[in-house]
């Protein structure tokens, strides 16, 4: 194997694979990089290139990319030294080829001899399943990253830690829940079949780092497979660097909570604030709010009043203008939780919708104090218990 390849699509494209390694690998074949060196055969184009892959019998990560290629073959290298050497490299065509049981890497006056990893010990990447439809690579990032706000982080819950994606026609919703939140993100594409259904319950974690790790080119192609309990895969493709990249990875096995129903359809009290405003009066209040305690959040005609602290230790109260409709309501949050709610909204106002005290808010974003709410992003939070 030999091959001259520009640094910078080296670079980016190796560091990219590299990603979803294993920091402990389960067998130390999985800590490589696969390169293969030889004739494209996907939407890349024809010619010779470079396919790079990784894969730990979960997630698996594939790029292409354009190269010349003067001898073909295939290596096996550490493909985090591999990434952290191109990342060094100085901005000049890179060479590289197979000499013996080692692997050089050539840029400028720069050499590096890496040892090879058994190949043939290496397993077969899964296949990509059957594409769906197509969405526009920016906005599957943004709502994916407000979606997995709420995904639970405790590995004790596995089926909490993914995100549902529901396809039904020209429409994705996405859930997630760690039991004391939900988010509910709701988005249009463009499926390859009108009649397009399925589920899929997808690991939080590697769907964010995927959506925001495919947004250079224009659309993402999600690929969906069925099978038993465990055995599904999804996959994502977009273009960068002149290349493809996919991505797959197994689906959660286990049956997601029923949530839609836990958004109420009449509220009690429905207030709208200005977003940045209460933002920052969270982060305020809340530096005198012990651990696992709340904020509290007293809402009356045309004000909002924060509390946080206690009397024996440090106290903080701050009001900003809110407006109001229905009946005066004192409730409390997990501060931390309530900001990355707001956080998650992208318009200038939230609106938080209450049926009473106890039961949990639900926020949205509105553009204006008397806009339209924007239906596709939902938040409902769970109270906490005010100390007296």
């Amino acid at each position: 194997m030999k091959f001259r390849v520009d640094r910078d699509v080296l670079a980016d494209a190796v560091a990219w694979t590299a990603r979803t390694l294993p920091l402990r690998p389960s067998a130390p074949v999985l800590a490589g990089l696969l390169i293969e060196a030889g004739q494209l055969d996907d939407a890349a184009g024809s010619g010779d290139g470079l396919t790079l892959s990784t894969f730990d019998y979960e997630t698996s990560a594939r790029a292409t990319l354009n190269a010349d290629v003067s001898e073909e073959g295939r290596a096996l290298v550490s493909g985090r030294l591999l990434a952290d050497i191109c990342r060094s490299l100085p901005n000049k065509p890179v060479e590289l080829a197979i000499d013996g049981p080692r692997v050089t890497l050539t840029c400028g006056s720069a050499r590096f001899s890496l040892q090879t990893m058994p190949v043939e010990e290496y397993p077969t990447l899964p296949q990509m399943p059957e594409a769906r439809g197509t969405v526009k690579s920016e906005l599957f990032a943004h709502a994916v990253a407000q979606a997995v706000t709420a995904a639970g982080r405790d590995d004790m819950l596995p089926v909490l830690t993914g995100v549902r994606l529901e396809i039904d026609g020209d429409s994705i919703a996405m859930l997630a829940t760690d039991r004391f939140r939900l988010a509910q993100r709701e988005l249009t594409w463009a499926p390859s079949a009108p009649d397009v259904s399925a589920a899929a319950l997808v690991p939080a974690r590697v769907l964010a780092d995927t959506a925001k790790s495919l947004t250079g080119g224009a659309d993402i192609s999600i690929a969906l497979s069925g099978g038993g309990a465990g055995e599904g895969i999804i996959g994502f493709e977009g273009s960068a660097g002149g290349g493809i990249r996919r991505t797959t990875t197994r689906l959660l096995d286990g049956e997601f909570p029923k949530v839609r129903s836990l958004f109420p359809s009449e509220h009690q009290t429905v207030a709208r604030v200005d977003k940045g405003a209460l933002v920052d009066s969270v982060k305020r209040v809340s530096l005198v709010a012990e651990r696992n305690t709340a904020v509290q959040l007293a809402f009356a005609e045309g004000v909002l009043t924060l509390d946080a602290g206690n009397g024996e230790e440090a106290m903080a109260s701050e009001s900003i203008e809110a407006a109001v409709t229905g009946a005066d309501i004192t409730t409390g949050f997990n501060p931390q939780f309530l900001l990355d709610g707001l956080t998650a909204i992208e318009a200038p106002f939230v609106e938080l919708a209450f049926t009473q005290a106890s039961k949990p808010v639900v926020m949205s974003g509105v553009g204006s104090l008397d806009g339209e709410v924007d239906g596709d992003f939902r938040y409902l939070l769970m109270p906490r218990r005010l100390l007296s």
